[in-house]
């Protein structure tokens, strides 16, 4: 798991400012609230007076308030009000928990978590269809599953592994030169790679909504990228006009499960009655690749390329893992062996851009490689 990058927190509709929203990423715990004029904000969850969950305390005005002793915090993470300090005694500098950048985009709130600078952090992936037109978007679908994120985006990255698992979409399979060949994949930014290939349609009368389709051989088209460490694109080209793009916006929850916000894209089917439907097809989809990577031995992924076979088709698995490989060497690998040992003596949190510019802070930043 990796620091220094934007994570989806929580649909918008779930951030509000009646009640503040807990959730956990990268094995600790956040909150997540509106202030009075809808902004949204993200705080990390630990109260640094005796350690309460922000995340079951109440919003008061645009600050939110620990249930355990009233503490408040602002959008900032300063501390504002001590109920038990006298009215005229302002909080301690220290009295402070981090705070990260936010965006509100595709019906997702995104945190940065991570200390970069405004211009050194990797970006949020931009959907550019995302209001135009011709595209149709889905409504968000969330949903947890049970395993580690890295499995899920590499097997995303993964073409040769659709004509076994996917019968729901046609069992689609490589054209045959990339058996032997390695997948041609590029660096789309100093963040991420991408392929794209020809596919063929193996069993297409089972393929997805096949009587509401045309498929023309030669503009079949498939292909994954990533960006950062939790973000996967799969583009799927049926004909010049006919395409579905998915977004998979992933956050690792612990070792063990991880959330992922789908945004799916369409160029095609636009009448909204089909959206159900779409829905439903892309879930059975994602249910075949469950099914799959919920048994997966080892559950991580392996830390050297030396306890797996990798073959040519793998090439786009390969670079995701150069990345991640340079992430850690930049020092924004989280140390999970050290977590899980001080875990429960030590309150941990993401470092966040303001330690960058002030000290004294009470929760450790969390151990990193």
């Amino acid at each position: 798991m990796y620091i220094n990058f934007w994570y989806p927190v929580a649909r918008s509709e779930d951030v509000t400012h009646e009640a503040p929203y807990r959730t956990r990423i990268l094995c600790l715990d956040f909150v997540a609230f509106r202030d009075a004029s809808g902004q949204p904000h993200v705080l990390s969850d630990t109260c640094v007076h005796r350690g309460g969950a922000l995340g079951h305390g109440k919003i008061r005005g645009d600050c939110v308030e620990c249930p355990y002793h009233g503490w408040q915090f602002n959008s900032a993470g300063q501390c504002t009000l001590i109920p038990s300090l006298g009215g005229d005694e302002k909080p301690p500098p220290r009295a402070k928990v981090d705070a990260y950048p936010v965006q509100e985009r595709y019906g997702i709130v995104f945190a940065f978590l991570g200390d970069l600078p405004e211009d050194e952090r990797p970006p949020l992936y931009d959907i550019p269809e995302y209001d135009a037109e011709d595209w149709r978007a889905n409504k968000l679908v969330v949903f947890d599953v049970d395993y580690y994120y890295e499995r899920s985006v590499e097997n995303g990255l993964d073409a040769a592994h659709n004509e076994f698992v996917h019968p729901k979409q046609g069992a689609p399979g490589m054209v045959q030169d990339f058996r032997n060949k390695p997948i041609p994949v590029e660096d789309m930014t100093a963040w991420g790679s991408k392929f794209i290939i020809p596919f063929i349609q193996i069993k297409e009368e089972e393929g997805l909504m096949a009587d509401k389709m045309v498929r023309e051989p030669e503009h079949l088209q498939g292909g994954s990228g990533h960006l950062g460490p939790n973000t996967l694109i799969t583009w799927l080209k049926f004909t010049k006009e006919n395409m579905f793009h998915q977004y998979f916006f992933e956050a690792p929850i612990d070792e063990n499960r991880t959330r992922i916000f789908f945004v799916n894209m369409r160029h095609f089917l636009m009448d909204p009655a089909m959206d159900q439907q779409i829905v439903d097809v892309n879930m059975e989809i994602a249910q075949e690749d469950i099914d799959i990577l919920k048994v997966l031995n080892p559950v991580r992924t392996p830390e050297t390329l030396t306890k797996e076979i990798l073959v040519p088709a793998d090439k786009p698995i390969v670079r995701y893992r150069e990345l991640l490989k340079d992430w850690e060497k930049r020092g924004w690998r989280i140390d999970l062996k050290a977590l899980r040992e001080q875990r429960g003596d030590v309150a941990f949190a993401i470092p966040s851009p303001a330690r960058r510019t002030s000290k004294n802070w009470v929760v450790d930043p969390v151990p990193l490689v």
